[in-house]
């Protein structure tokens, strides 16, 4: 299991855009979270042991958050023909089995991962009312085999910040997962 770090894109980066199907088949935009207090945009798989360490807790939080005005959705960016179970059938599992409240959407071309220069699953962006990027790292610091529970306190505590109008947080870590297992030729130079 090699894990992989975030790139770290530059705070105040404007949230690019994406119209992406989810797993029925229903596309969605950047534009349909216009009015939302801010949106939380992560780079997830089904078969990537750090997005099952997290996806519980993940779930959890954004439940609990939508309830306060930030919108969530999750993009599926691998390599389908490598990682088959990582599609529409797969997704719409995991979303039914985990009781996803937010939209799951395949990134079939990779394009999106690109745009937002996603290295890993879990890949956790927060953009502000104003969709520029007020955080982006880690959902916490437990990860499969640590003894750190999952909380969710690096995304809960960002999240708390912009929706108190504080600053965004000083000290955001990347996030660490699996590489994103990019079709063949399409890996982007910021990958290597």
């Amino acid at each position: 299991m090699a894990a992989k770090e975030s790139t770290m894109l530059a705070l105040g980066t404007s949230a690019p855009d994406f119209s992406l199907p989810d797993f029925n088949g229903t596309v969605h935009s950047l534009n349909d979270f216009k009015h939302a207090k801010g949106l939380v945009v992560a780079f997830i798989c089904c078969h990537c042991p750090f997005v099952q360490h997290i996806r519980h807790e993940f779930a959890r939080f954004a439940r609990e958050y939508q309830a306060r005005g930030l919108a969530v959705i999750a993009i599926a960016p691998n390599d389908l023909q490598a990682y088959p179970q990582d599609g529409p059938a797969g997704m719409k599992q995991e979303a039914l089995m985990l009781g996803y409240s937010f939209p799951y959407l395949l990134d079939a071309t990779q394009s999106v991962a690109k745009a937002y220069q996603a290295a890993c699953t879990p890949d956790i962006y927060l953009f502000d009312g104003a969709q520029k990027l007020f955080y982006r790292g880690q959902f916490d610091a437990s990860r499969p085999r640590n003894a750190i529970p999952v909380s969710g306190a690096d995304l809960r505590s960002a999240a708390d910040a912009l929706l108190s109008g504080k600053p965004a947080p000083a000290d955001q870590r990347p996030s660490i997962g699996c590489s994103i297992k990019w079709m063949p030729g399409n890996e982007p130079e910021y990958a290597h």
